[in-house]
């Protein structure tokens, strides 16, 4: 690098420093009934709304959000999702993992930097709490002397999820009981918080006629109101608790930007297939006929989910067209909904731009393969990584580790790899009478790089694999790759992409096929790595990681309060 380009980086970074402030935010959670989609439900909200308010910031801003705990008889934690948390691992919100849990009534303050521009997510991590509508977005723009790779007139986000009716007391009962019970598929899909359930499908008729009113107001079709001729940055995030998404404008391409943060080559596609906790910037040109509106659809793909959720419907609405007047066409249709060679092809096509490439290590110190696993643990179903089922202590890791409490979680190592590649048969239901319930975690050598094989397999049920949506806290991760059926590790890794791979977060491992993924462990603290999909997380899917304890800092007096920390002293 030249000593001009040193010299111009220093004078940008302390530009970009010198304009960085503090933004606050204070929140109160509450229970309030709610009907995004006509169907009143008791739902999640902050500062009466859901979802949540939206976090505005720019790049190397301080965070604070104060947030009151006023479920009355739930605890509580708040993740911001895709926020590495640099040298402030306690900020991560996951309880059970780096802060006891907000008691009914407290309040806590998260404080955090936002490092890097781009588009990320917070959601509720306790529980299955985020499925009752606790999610926001976040926002983090260059610093004004900066420039974007790209060019757009408006800065628009929007919020793909999706929406049961049962509460989340019912569906984790349902899945913590003998008599197993599966939460099905949601009965509707929101666009920005708002859908359309049929009312008339309510069965058995409820004997309260404010139970379902199509006319609330709080369902009405969202609206996005554009302006010909000019070009809109939508930045899109799922925050949905099972659904992998198809999402696409009627007559519109779509160029996506960037993914999770990072920019990529821009790609035109007519839908973008996205997974739970993943987030896209895409470009669309408002340039089609300007005397009528347009649909903006999401649909189900991965699950068999036809007969039982109807797609999500918002309008592009063209101004000065009449924001209420309904395209005159037909909501175009989704995708084949078990067709995995699309979704495949946009995962493979993504690559990073030019110009913001980093470049991962050659090669990794240490290889771990994960097999997704679903099994029964003293006749309970679970699901599993390498035959072990995630159960999160009372004392979180953070702590545990930072205070030598070495009695609170197992600590015998876990396996690195379970299966022998040549014999294992992913196709087939396993008998896997060996799977245990475990709360011990994987330490990793600080600094040093890790490689991840993410290999899925088939469920309990025959001729049957699923999507998973892998997220990883406190670091981003290069996505080496992807493949169909078994990885073989003698081959496959040969293929990897070392040249221009992808930065992200959140990434799907598609059904009978791997993902590999390369990240440094270079962030003090304990890490969770997860499939977003809430049930399957809440029934054991995923570890932690810890990495550099020695390194983290004093830990805040607050986050402490539970399991042998009860002694500690709390505000």
């Amino acid at each position: 690098m030249s000593r001009l380009m040193t010299l111009l980086l220093c004078v940008f970074a302390t530009m970009a420093l010198a304009e960085a402030r503090v933004r606050r935010y204070k929140w109160d959670v509450k229970y309030e009934f709610k009907s995004p989609d006509c169907y009143k439900k008791l739902a999640m909200t902050i500062n009466g709304k859901t979802p949540g308010p939206a976090i505005l910031a720019q790049q190397g801003d301080t965070v604070v959000v104060e947030v009151t705990n006023g479920l009355v008889t739930e605890n509580l934690a708040i993740h911001w999702h895709g926020i590495r948390q640099i040298g402030t691992p306690w900020s991560d919100g996951t309880g059970g993992v780096t802060q006891c849990p907000i008691f009914p009534g407290d309040t806590f303050t998260y404080r955090f930097v936002v490092d890097r521009p781009g588009t990320y997510l917070y959601h509720a991590h306790y529980g299955m709490q985020r499925e009752a509508g606790l999610y926001g977005s976040i926002r983090v723009s260059l610093p004004d002397s900066m420039v974007k790779p790209f060019t757009y007139d408006y800065d628009k986000s929007i919020i793909l999820s999706d929406w049961y009716h049962q509460s989340t007391y019912e569906q984790t009962s349902g899945l913590s009981s003998i008599d197993f019970v599966w939460v099905g598929e949601p009965q509707s899909l929101l666009i920005q918080g708002k859908g359309k359930f049929d009312c008339s499908k309510l069965a058995p008729p409820s004997s309260d006629p404010s139970a379902c009113n199509a006319t609330n107001p709080e369902c009405s079709t969202y609206i996005q109101t554009v302006v010909p001729g000019k070009t809109y940055r939508l930045r899109i995030s799922s925050l949905t608790t099972l659904s992998a998404l198809s999402f696409q404008i009627e007559g519109h391409n779509m160029t996506i930007v960037e993914a999770d943060g990072h920019y990529v080559e821009p790609i035109v596609v007519q839908n973008l297939f996205i997974y739970s906790g993943e987030t896209y910037s895409i470009l669309i040109k408002i340039d089609q006929e300007p005397s009528r509106n347009y649909w903006i659809t999401t649909n189900i793909v991965g699950r068999d989910a036809t007969a039982t959720t109807p797609p999500g419907l918002a309008v592009l609405n063209y101004y000065p067209n009449h924001p209420k007047r309904v395209p005159p066409t037909d909501p175009p249709a989704g995708p084949i909904w078990n067709d995995v060679t699309p979704r495949l092809a946009q995962s493979l096509v993504i690559k990073a731009r030019q110009g913001y490439i980093h470049t991962p290590p050659p090669k990794s110190d240490r290889v771990i393969v994960f097999l997704n696993m679903q099994n029964e643990i003293d006749g309970y179903v679970h699901w599993s990584v390498n035959n072990v089922s995630l159960t999160l202590p009372h004392t979180p890791y953070l702590i545990a580790l930072k205070e030598n409490l070495h009695h609170v979680f197992d600590q015998r190592p876990l396996p690195d790899q379970l299966y022998n590649f040549a014999d294992y048969d992913i196709y087939h239901v396993a008998n896997n009478t060996n799977a245990t319930s475990s709360n011990a975690i994987y330490r990793l050598k600080f600094n040093t790089t890790v490689d991840i094989i993410l290999q899925n397999a088939n469920t309990l049920n025959a001729n049957n694999s699923e999507t998973h949506p892998w997220h990883l806290h406190g670091h981003d991760f290069w996505v080496l790759g992807y493949g169909t059926g078994k990885f073989d590790i003698d081959n496959d890794p040969k293929k990897y992409n070392l040249a221009n791979p992808i930065m992200k977060n959140t990434v799907p491992v598609h059904p009978y096929g791997w993902t590999a993924l390369r990240f440094i462990a270079d962030n003090p603290g304990a890490w969770l790595f997860h499939c977003h999909i809430e049930s399957h997380f809440y029934m054991g899917m995923g570890v932690v990681f810890e990495e550099g304890i020695e390194k983290v800092g004093k830990l805040p007096s607050e986050i402490m309060g539970c399991g042998e920390t009860k002694g500690f002293e709390r505000p």
